[in-house]
């Protein structure tokens, strides 16, 4: 039996995230009570999933539970930030017990990995729509921000980049792997948020920008906040086994560097702070890989194993255009 709204808010969402000491009052009033921490700042990010746009009709509601909420954590990730709180607003075109189950087990779950206390929202009826808005904290004065690279710096991304684009090439038929294809989707439904990553580059990276419209585009956000270039060498960029054979039956690498839904960290580092970011990459639970450079000029540019500069790529998806 479907359940009304407040009904269906105490049944999946009300009592089972995280306990934490800052929240005063959670879910259940008009407004939550929170308590920041003295001497922090508040870095707070919004984003919407809308079916048909971010995710296919029938997706998997348990990966999508996960998915809201990681791309907002992700954000907090590029900032150096520590979370702390969410909200969650949801719209659906019926209040489905069986859906509710599996979206609230996949967004609680990841909830709890980052202790992660669910705040508030709302629940309304209409065409299936997400919307989480996270927070987090950060040292005052020591957020990272998309406006420090300088010429110079060296270029750096957490991970492996590609195959959530080659995922979608999949779902649409323009690519049939001979294997690979639960890894693949596993990581465009289940990106994971690299929050340690972030938290351990604050005071040694110059610029970090979280990659969930391709490498092109977001280094492209850096490029422009900073007033520089760049440079990135596509034979360093690291690959999964599947995409090294997808690019090597002619797929286009655009579709590593393009086409978004990474949720990896690109990330910009200061020839002063090689050396720390050496310790610090030996303590982190994925990869940094060395991948280009800062330079003069405003375009980021890819070029490939020969020096060619590869051409055909776009800057990444964009509503309304």
């Amino acid at each position: 039996m479907p359940l009304a709204e407040f009904d269906l808010i105490r049944e999946y969402f009300s009592h089972a995230t995280a306990s934490r000491d800052d929240v005063i009052l959670g879910v259940g009033d008009d407004c939550a009570l929170l308590q920041p921490p003295a001497g922090m700042e508040m870095a707070i990010t919004t984003d919407t999933l809308v079916e048909g746009v971010h995710f296919s009709p029938g997706a998997d509601p348990e990966a999508l539970g996960h998915k809201s909420l990681a791309v907002n954590l992700s954000d907090l990730a590029a900032m150096g930030a520590q979370p702390s709180w969410v909200t969650l607003a949801l719209t659906m075109p019926a209040s489905e017990p069986e859906w509710l189950k599996g979206f609230s087990r996949g967004f609680l779950a990841l909830a709890q990995k980052h202790h992660v206390a669910l705040i508030g929202g709302d629940t309304t009826s209409g065409p299936l729509s997400i919307t989480v808005t996270a927070h987090g904290f950060v040292d005052s004065h020591k957020a990272l921000r998309r406006s420090g690279a300088n010429v110079g710096d060296q270029i750096y991304v957490t991970g492996q980049l590609g195959d959530a684009g080659l995922a979608l090439l999949v779902q649409k038929g323009v690519y049939v792997p001979e294997n690979g294809l639960p890894q693949l989707q596993q990581r465009l439904d289940r990106p994971q948020p690299r929050l340690a990553a972030g938290q351990a580059m604050v005071g040694v990276a110059s610029a970090v920008i979280d990659i969930s419209d391709g490498l092109v585009s977001d280094l492209g956000h850096i490029c422009k906040r900073s007033g520089v270039g760049a440079r990135v060498y596509l034979e360093k960029i690291p690959i999964s086994k599947e995409v090294t054979k997808y690019l090597q039956t002619g797929g286009h690498w655009g579709t590593v560097i393009a086409a978004g839904d990474d949720y990896e960290l690109c990330i910009t580092v200061p020839p002063a702070q090689e050396s720390t970011l050496e310790t610090v990459a030996a303590g982190l639970d994925c990869d940094l890989t060395l991948v280009g450079e800062v330079v003069a000029g405003s375009e980021v540019t890819c070029i490939q194993s020969d020096g060619s500069v590869v051409t055909g790529v776009t800057s990444g998806y964009q509503h309304f255009t």
